[in-house]
């Protein structure tokens, strides 16, 4: 039986890094949310944002948090980790930082996640 997950990370850093973990979940039919479909939940502000964010954590039974290098400057991670614990959902962190990415290489990993 395949879990729900819920993938949490920093768009614009790591997303070509986190392409290459979540291709691995085509098996699972969890694809990724698409540039395109990410701005145009971004073009709704903030409130657009939290509702997906809701919603997708509300049908996963688990979020891993991809930790790349400048995750932990994210609020949206910040609130996806919180969200996710709050909701008593499975709650993972994988650090992604020696994933190579065409445009910016590898990056050093990051030192702390949650801001108190």
């Amino acid at each position: 039986m395949t879990r729900k997950i819920f993938y949490s990370f920093r768009f614009d850093d790591d997303v070509m890094r986190v392409q290459q973990i979540r291709n691995i979940g085509v098996i699972e039919d969890n694809k990724p949310v698409t540039p395109n479909k990410w701005e145009e939940i971004k073009s709704g502000g903030d409130p657009a944002i939290q509702r997906w964010i809701d919603a997708s954590i509300a049908r996963s039974e688990c979020v891993v948090v991809l930790i790349g290098e400048n995750t932990s400057q994210s609020r949206w991670v910040d609130y996806e980790i919180r969200k996710a614990w709050n909701d008593g959902k499975g709650l993972v962190g994988i650090y992604i930082h020696n994933l190579k990415d065409p445009r910016y290489g590898t990056s050093i990993k990051a030192q702390i996640l949650l801001r108190e």
